[in-house]
């Protein structure tokens, strides 16, 4: 297994020299890769030119580490709505997970989760006019998302977060309706703590060929700061034959981003050892 640590831990902004300080800490802590927050560089990806983004790439592999994903990827510019009625709304924000694709496919990262439960909220309830317009967006991107090598990955986020694509379940439906290599199932230690059943028996059941993992307590904190057993969900992925990356990504950065980062790794390695 390989563990990654989302980049937002350490600031909602960061030049290229912060980018560097991280991913020098984040290496020497023993990680082998870093996850991006779009936000963290700039309020529109369309900002961060292509210098820019070589020398995001170069610095992270200077360190050893591989970047391996984009998340939080609507949260700005403010305003962008995944499945809005308004057609104008609705093409602007597509044009700009485009954008977020090229934006991955430049820094070498394979993986992009949709999460961002602000702009995806249901508009007077639709739920049924919001998964048809999310799966024509999905569907739209397709091609672009195979020729750039990256996956798309919708996040399920729980009620009182979010009231669209809820669970794994909802989550895993999307994506064998769209049913493209390009768009698959990511999980989440924190959402799948939110639903009825142990996250290690949602894992057994939907988790096969999942994509992506995040990391994180149900207390919002990172894992081993919380009760969830991260022991139980390391050998559920185990037995789905999941083997790729392990993304820390804590909301809550108790007690501080550098001791989180060095004791998170060290309690998930002992969990994934321990399962395998």
């Amino acid at each position: 297994m390989n563990f990654a640590i989302c980049n937002e831990v350490f600031g909602p902004r960061q030049s290229l020299e912060d980018w560097r300080g991280l991913c020098q800490f984040v290496a020497s802590c023993g990680y082998e890769g870093i996850e991006v927050a779009p936000f963290t560089f700039a309020e529109s990806v369309h900002e961060i030119e292509t210098t820019q983004r070589e020398n995001i790439k170069k610095i992270a592999e200077d360190c050893g580490l591989e970047i391996v994903a984009l998340h939080w990827l609507l949260v700005s510019p403010q305003g962008l709505h995944l499945h809005s009625r308004d057609d104008k709304l609705r093409l602007q924000t597509r044009d700009y997970l485009s954008a977020l694709i090229d934006f991955a496919g430049d820094l070498g990262a394979q993986i992009m989760v949709l999460g961002s439960h602000h702009q995806r909220h249901l508009e007077e309830g639709d739920f049924a006019g919001a998964w048809q317009r999310t799966k024509e967006t999905f569907q739209f991107l397709a091609p672009h998302l195979q020729a750039r090598k990256v996956l798309l990955c919708p996040e399920a986020l729980p009620p009182p977060d979010c009231d669209f694509i809820q669970t794994a379940r909802e989550a895993a439906r999307l994506v064998e309706e769209i049913n493209h290599p390009n768009v698959r199932l990511m999980l989440d230690a924190k959402s799948l703590s939110a639903e009825a059943r142990p996250p290690q028996e949602t894992i057994r059941q939907v988790g096969q060929g999942i994509a992506h993992f995040h990391a994180n307590d149900a207390n919002r904190r990172a894992p081993g700061y919380g009760e969830t057993d991260f022991y139980a969900i390391a050998k559920a992925l185990r037995d789905v034959k999941y083997n790729s990356w392990v993304s820390v990504e804590p909301f809550d950065y108790w007690p501080d981003a550098q001791t989180l980062t060095r004791e998170t790794l060290r309690y998930l390695r002992g969990a994934f050892d321990d399962a395998a």
